[in-house]
């Protein structure tokens, strides 16, 4: 799961919208520095992300590469996963993804200075509104793919992966209710 639904869950779940962001950002296990809930929504976003590679449908739908592509699915799959929350939003949510875009956004920024502490950029609340937004567009995947690959030690292995993106949320489509179901109970499962 990327960012979007992360903050689907999050926001489903009742927890910290800047701790299943920030899961991403900050290192380390000492989390003390950080409000509780907050710390509680890194720690959560860690589990989700673990379940999320454990469960049977990421783990068939990772078959689906070739086996040189096989690193970096995990990293497609995320995002093929976010573009299908995107285009299947109101069957999700009762509100329009962009109102959930804007209040994330929002929300993030507020709490930019635990961006900043662990390392990362204070969010821009429409820059991140529009990163959202953007899951839901072709565009916005291939984007996110290329600036995801400028962090990697071998940023060609992703773009040669992320060229199956659009397959891989065809697949996940059908079985995204199941997926995000399971990760609900993750997350209602406190004790992380």
């Amino acid at each position: 799961m990327n960012f979007l639904a992360h903050l689907w869950l999050a926001d489903r779940t009742g927890t910290s919208l800047s701790g299943s962001v920030l899961g991403d950002v900050v290192r380390g296990a000492d989390l003390s520095a950080y409000p509780d809930d907050v710390a509680l929504g890194i720690r959560l976003h860690r589990r989700v992300d673990a379940a999320t590679d454990r469960h049977p449908i990421m783990q068939a739908a990772r078959g689906g590469f070739a086996q040189g592509e096989r690193r970096y699915a995990g990293i497609v799959l995320d995002l093929a996963a976010d573009h299908a929350l995107a285009n299947a939003w109101g069957d999700f949510h009762d509100r329009p993804l962009s109102d959930f875009a804007t209040r994330c956004g929002v929300s993030l920024a507020d709490d930019g200075e635990w961006f900043e502490r662990g390392g990362g950029r204070r969010p821009s609340a429409a820059g991140f509104a529009e990163l959202l937004q953007s899951y839901g567009t072709d565009y916005g995947i291939e984007r996110a793919i290329r600036r995801t690959s400028t962090r990697l030690r071998d940023p060609q292995g992703l773009v040669d992966a992320g060229r199956g993106w659009m397959e891989a949320s065809q697949i996940l489509m059908p079985q995204l209710r199941e997926l995000l179901d399971a990760l609900v109970a993750v997350m209602n499962t406190r004790e992380a």
